[in-house]
């Protein structure tokens, strides 16, 4: 068995082409591995653009190209996808304990049972001492 782990951000800090996840996703679609889990942020709130509020779309938008360039991207793979969000994703809840991510849209073949190609995870929520 393979696992792959990557941790974002998944973008270059002058653009959030997701130009390094591109290069993750050939890793993927080249090894195939069985599980890949990607750590957030997919959409850093620290991002120059997003901090300077220079984007083109809303924080929704641009995390769903990221999603579906994941999905589409990874396809061909065979992989089970595991996303977990970080308290830094600009376009989700950071509150604790911090929900998994959200995707209603998400393609009917890869929700799929028994075997869903997607899941979504919270991340681990401890304090110091727990």
């Amino acid at each position: 068995r393979m696992v792959l782990l990557a941790c974002g951000p998944f973008t270059p800090s002058d653009s959030v082409a997701f130009e390094p996840l591109s290069d993750l996703l050939e890793v993927v679609a080249r090894d195939r591995p069985d599980v890949c889990v990607l750590f957030g942020p997919f959409l850093d709130a620290k991002h120059e653009q997003v901090e300077s509020c220079q984007l083109l779309g809303s924080f929704s938008d641009v995390f769903q190209l990221c999603l579906r360039t994941i999905l589409e991207g990874t396809r061909s793979a065979g992989s089970q996808l595991v996303l977990v969000p970080s308290l830094r994703d600009v376009s989700h809840d950071f509150v604790y304990p911090q929900p998994p991510f959200p995707f209603p849209d998400l393609p009917k073949e890869d929700r799929a049972v028994p075997a869903p190609k997607f899941h979504f995870f919270p991340p681990k929520n401890e304090f110091p001492g727990e």
